[in-house]
């Protein structure tokens, strides 16, 4: 006879629906492959009367205590989102032993130490695929499959509302207001899409991967980001000349034993890996000297696919015992931060000028006085002005900042410089 495990959800929006229609879909072969017959007991909402097709009304509740204060849960999902009063309930609940899958990103990147903290000393589990990525299962790789690989950088495309518009703008020509009006309609942005265009979203999962790559305590306030709400689509379509693609990049990587961590657009040769991601999709790339590169690829938002991680977590737990992968997987090595002066990179710079002799060679004396060269220019002459778009070699950024910061105060130059990273496996198109 099959053991029960009970479960309480606290949420059931669009992906707290789609976790219990798989949960009744796959009952069967949920149970004939773990030994557990899944029993759903409650689930919290905020307004008893609305409309959940398939959905026992039987089981609702408003009251958190029911599914908190019942002792005899083994599980709690929570698929609610937000910060307060998530936090304290999922502390209270690992605390006391009730192991717990989340889909929320934004609290594990505050507070994750804490709550990781919480399910070791109550011997429960926290597991999370669904924060990042939705059905992609880069946190179930880095976890188990290279737990020992020593991964030295993460770089992705973790925000698919970002990718889609920037995708949109290159594609189609479009602008970026109409390539984000067209995503809304699409569903794939919010209609405050603050937090994917400004960077926030990747931030938060860019926290978490790094957490888990390099074993060390990332929150999201150690991830410097900007987003792409101020890209002109001029600055993407002389990539794309160039032989570029524009993209929203989480780069990390291990800088001398430190982390290092961002998240900002960047120029992708074009015959690079993540270049070819187009859509709504997400992408993760690891390396490591011992595996090389893996990407990830798939959907990385969307009710079903979240749902689908969700549940992919809830047998993870039921196939393990408790504390045994996460704990491990997340051991604290004690890395520092890197510092923003270690860190080296190529740069795509774009400067509007007065159209007089002599200007390329000031600006030129500039970038070289700063110890920064240039690798390609591309001139162009506009009436009185000009534009003048260069791709700099790899500089360490500290002398890239200090050159920029001169070039913006010199009089030839009539607008602020335009300075986006070049990432990839080398400064140019091949």
């Amino acid at each position: 006879m099959s053991d029960i495990i009970r479960i309480g959800m606290l949420g059931c929006g669009t992906v707290g629906q789609g976790v219990l229609r798989i949960l009744h879909e796959t009952a069967g072969t949920i149970e004939r492959a773990t030994g557990h017959r899944i029993e759903v007991v409650k689930v919290l909402v905020r307004d008893l009367q609305a409309d959940r097709p398939g959905v026992d009304p039987s089981v609702l509740t408003t009251d958190p205590e029911e599914i908190l204060g019942d002792d005899s849960i083994d599980i709690i999902i929570e698929v609610m989102g937000g910060v307060d009063p998530t936090h304290d309930w999922l502390l209270r609940a690992l605390g006391h032993g009730t192991s717990v899958v989340t889909a929320n990103k934004q609290l594990l990147a505050r507070h994750g130490p804490e709550l990781l903290a919480a399910a070791e000393e109550g011997g429960s589990e926290l597991r999370f695929e669904a924060s990042v990525c939705a059905a992609i299962p880069v946190i179930k790789v880095l976890r188990e499959s290279l737990l020992a690989a020593e991964i030295d950088s993460v770089m992705g495309i973790v925000n698919g509302t970002t990718n889609y518009i920037l995708s949109e703008m290159r594609g189609n020509g479009m602008s970026y207001a109409d390539a984000l009006a067209q995503a809304q309609d699409l569903g794939y942005a919010e209609a405050d899409p603050t937090e994917d265009v400004g960077g926030a979203d990747a931030a938060a999962k860019m926290a978490i991967l790094c957490s888990i790559a390099f074993h060390t305590r990332v929150l999201i306030d150690d991830v410097p980001y900007s987003g792409i709400d101020s890209l002109q689509s001029e600055d993407v379509d002389i990539a794309s000349e160039l032989g570029f693609v524009m993209k929203l990049l989480g780069v990390a990587r291990l800088v001398d034993d430190a982390v290092s961590v961002r998240v900002h657009p960047a120029l992708v040769p074009a015959d690079h890996p993540l270049a070819a991601i187009g859509g709504a999709d997400n992408a993760v790339l690891l390396e490591s000297s011992m595996v090389r590169q893996i990407m990830l690829v798939g959907p990385g938002a969307g009710g079903t696919e979240t749902a689908s991680a969700v549940v992919s977590d809830v047998l993870s737990i039921l196939g393990s015992r408790p504390g045994s992968f996460l704990g491990g997987a997340l051991a604290d090595a004690g890395r520092p931060m890197a510092a923003d002066d270690a860190l080296e990179s190529a740069f795509y710079l774009r400067l509007e000028v007065a159209d007089e002799p002599g200007v390329l060679a000031r600006v030129s004396s500039v970038l070289g006085e700063s110890g920064v060269s240039i690798l390609t220019v591309l001139q162009r002459g506009e009436g009185d002005s000009a534009r003048l778009v260069m791709i700099l070699h790899r500089s360490p950024e500290a002398q890239v900042a200090e050159a920029i910061g001169r070039l913006a105060e010199m009089p030839e130059v009539t607008a602020p410089p335009v300075l986006i990273a070049v990432v990839g496996s080398g400064e140019a198109p091949r």
